[in-house]
């Protein structure tokens, strides 16, 4: 795809102390867009600046069942060329609530379906080059069907313990940064129920 300029790219606009002159578009596809920019620096001095804009919002669940373990999905990421284990994850189109996104992705991936949904985190991503942004819940896990992934996904379901989820953070069998917020959040709200309750360590 050849690059394209904006119909406004020739437009001055502010971002923060930073000054876009212009914005050409270089590449796109169904889920990415990146610009390249020039811009004038905070300290007034012409540059670049590249951008990947993501049409998604990122959404991300922590599943619970009624024996405390957590659901885990496992899959080769093709960008990194390695196996990942993670929470249940994906992508929520503009105008979808992203509850309703990170519902719709935990039953394709993995059948299940839970209630009790609520957020826990917003975050942004790797936000010197992209404006990736989204939210993360927890939820308890209700039911269990087949499952519906897409074609590009060969994924693998596991019931884990929530401590040994945590243990997976630290012996860095877990690296994903969505799984790694939602279930480190989910860790913090129960030590920090249990100190508002006078238990011991």
């Amino acid at each position: 795809m050849g690059a394209m300029t904006e119909p406004n790219a020739q437009s001055s606009v502010a971002a923060g102390p930073w000054r876009r002159r212009s914005r050409t578009q270089v590449y796109a596809n169904a889920w990415i867009t990146v610009w390249h920019d020039e811009v004038d620096r905070p300290d007034g001095s012409p540059g670049i600046y590249g951008v990947v804009h993501f049409a998604n919002e990122a959404v991300g669940v922590v599943v619970l069942d009624d024996d405390d373990r957590v659901l885990l999905v496992g899959q080769h990421r093709y960008t990194l060329d390695r196996y990942s284990w993670e929470i249940p994850e994906g992508g929520s189109p503009s105008g979808e609530p992203a509850v309703e996104g990170a519902k719709r992705e935990l039953l394709e991936e993995t059948g299940v379906t839970a209630d009790g949904w609520r957020p826990i985190r917003r975050f942004t991503l790797s936000n010197s080059i992209s404006d990736e942004s989204g939210v993360l819940f927890a939820a308890r896990a209700r039911s269990h069907e087949a499952p519906s992934p897409d074609p590009t996904e060969d994924l693998a379901i596991r019931w884990v313990p929530f401590d040994d989820a945590i243990a997976m953070i630290d012996r860095a069998e877990i690296v994903d940064a969505m799984s790694i917020m939602a279930l480190q959040a989910v860790a913090l709200e129960r030590a920090r129920d249990a100190g508002s309750r006078g238990d011991a360590p």
